[in-house]
This record gives C-alpha cells, structure tokens and sequence, in this order.
C-alpha cells in the first residue's frame, strides 16, 4: 500500500542553532523532491536556556538569534519564500562561512545581498509584534513538550525533535530519510531511538562546527544534550 505522505510542515529553527541549519538544507532538498510545502517557525536557544536573573530576549534592544527570528517574522508577514531565503543566507552565513549575521551590519548587508531592502532590519526591530510573532511559535513547541530545534510539527499535530544530523543526505538518500521520519509518526509511544556518540563524532561534530564556534559571541551551555552546541548565554547581557 503507497504511504500517505504529508504535504506540509511546520519546521522550527532559531538560526543560531547549527544542526538546525544541517536539518534545514535536509528538508529543503526533500522539499525540491516531493509536494511539500514548508512553514517556518520559531524557537529561541536564547529564551530556553536563559539564566535566572537575566533580562528576556525580548526584553533587550538586541539579542541574537532572537533579533533575527523578528527580522524573519517581519519577511513571512508578506512572503514565506523571502523567510526561507533569509534563513538560508543567514545559516550560511554563521554556520558555513563563520560570519556574524546576528550584527546588525551584516544582517542589513545579507538582506541588500537578497535584492530586499536592509531598513527591514530597524523596522522589524522597532515593530514590538514581531516580538509576539517569535514568541507564539517558541510557545507552541514549549507546550507540545519541546526543548529545542530542529522540531517538526505534522498536519496531525504530532511533533518530532530532530533529525538531528551532521551530513545531510541529498536525492534518493533525503527522501530515504524521510520516508523513515514520517514511518516514526505511525507509532505516536515511540519517543526516542539515539544514536551514541563516540569520541571521533565529537570531534567531527567540532570540526564541522568550526566556523559558527568562531563567530558566535555567546558561550554554550553544556547540558549533556545534543542541543548544548546551540544553547546560548549572551556575554555580559543581564
């Protein structure tokens, strides 16, 4: 019997997180394969991990990942393709190329370098709703039990954490792969199924990592989770 694939998803990143850059380029290559629409919503690595006492992420002028989830909030409002556009020249930025996309220069010169204008920074900056916007989505993954990104929600309303990966396959390997993802959803008590990580894939995953660890000016909280690499407390932010 054909399996019934879904034709859309709801795929939460915060653009600082490198493996949900690497699911990013995953599932836009199903995407290019199949009818499959993707909607992309938010999670902040900032908000999750924020320290007792510190200020909200909202609550600053400037915070990161955070920032740019609102200047993506601002581009989805008109286009969902300009927010996936965005976030594809961001995560390349940061995560392959070592650039700071989360300084408000190089945010501006990512968008001119989109043909879009660079003064949607400032307006989706001084627009206190694209506040509401990231934090509706961040909530909607808190409240199905998520702790962190790449997350999927299905037309069903299931949600999946991952796949996390680090050498996202392409073709008839990315639909191998989701062709698997989608299988889990038939078994909605199956919660987890890892993979253990050896001393090499550690150093893989740093070597891989390499350019967003250079360029990020937060330090990584290390909570003995695959998500750590991503957790992020703002230097000297209060």
């Amino acid at each position: 019997m054909a399996k019934r694939e879904p034709q859309e998803l709801d795929f939460h990143f915060d653009v600082m997180c490198p493996f949900a850059y690497q699911t990013s380029l995953w599932i836009r290559d199903v995407a290019r394969q199949v009818d499959l629409t993707i909607h992309w919503k938010f999670f902040s690595l900032e908000e999750v991990n924020r320290q007792e006492g510190k200020k909200h992420p909202w609550e600053r002028d400037w915070s990161y990942g955070w920032s740019m989830m609102r200047i993506g909030a601002y581009l989805r409002r008109s286009s969902m393709d300009d927010l996936d556009r965005w976030y594809g020249v961001a995560g390349e930025a940061l995560h392959v190329r070592g650039l700071k996309p989360h300084d408000p220069d190089v945010a501006r010169a990512l968008l001119a370098g989109l043909d879009l204008d660079p003064a949607l920074v400032d307006r989706a900056i001084d627009d206190p709703t694209t506040n509401e916007e990231v934090l509706a989505d961040h909530e909607k993954v808190i409240n199905a039990g998520g702790y962190g990104v790449p997350t999927l929600f299905f037309p069903d309303g299931q949600c999946l954490f991952g796949p996390v990966l680090l050498d996202p396959p392409k073709g008839e390997a990315a639909l191998r792969l989701w062709d698997a993802v989608v299988a889990w959803t038939e078994f909605p008590y199956l919660y987890e199924l890892q993979r253990p990580k050896t001393n090499g894939d550690e150093r893989l995953i740093a070597e891989t990592f390499r350019p967003y660890l250079e360029a990020r000016d937060w330090v990584s909280i290390d909570r003995g989770e695959i998500l750590s690499f991503g957790a992020m407390d703002p230097k000297n932010k209060k």
